[in-house]
């Protein structure tokens, strides 16, 4: 499994990390739920669930190989007592929702550096969030 992000609408409404998973190897292999991301200190908390994200991430998504799933980390950065980093910590959670190993994912894009007050996490869909 191959794990991407691009911080996507530095500075604007909407401003968020779309992170990929791509299945790079020969045999299907599946996501569920919602990534478990850790922002900036992977000794950070776990974010939450976005209340405004639709139902269904119990669902799992199966990947082909070379199938991709979509998940979103919103960003939300109110005045200036924010936090920065230009990475984060990503655990997929297995069918009984325990996270498994933890990743690094660096970001690319124009502004790879993000800040944020409040965040939370999208489930994964096989649609791109926030396609705009």
């Amino acid at each position: 499994m191959l794990l991407t992000a691009v911080h996507r609408f530095a500075g604007q409404q909407g401003d968020h990390l779309l992170v990929t998973a791509t299945n790079k190897g020969t045999k299907p292999c599946w996501v569920t739920s919602y990534p478990s991301v850790k922002l900036g200190d992977v000794n950070s908390t776990a974010l939450p669930h976005s209340k405004k994200d639709n139902p269904g991430g119990g669902k799992q998504i199966t990947l082909r190989p070379g199938g991709t799933a979509y998940s979103a980390v919103n960003l939300f950065d109110y005045g200036s007592k924010h936090h920065t980093a230009n990475s984060f910590a990503l655990a997929l959670r297995g069918a009984n929702g325990h996270d498994g190993p933890t990743y690094s994912v660096y970001l690319k894009g124009e502004k790879p550096q993000f800040s944020w007050n409040e965040a939370d996490v999208l489930n994964w869909s096989t649609k791109k969030p926030y396609n705009f």
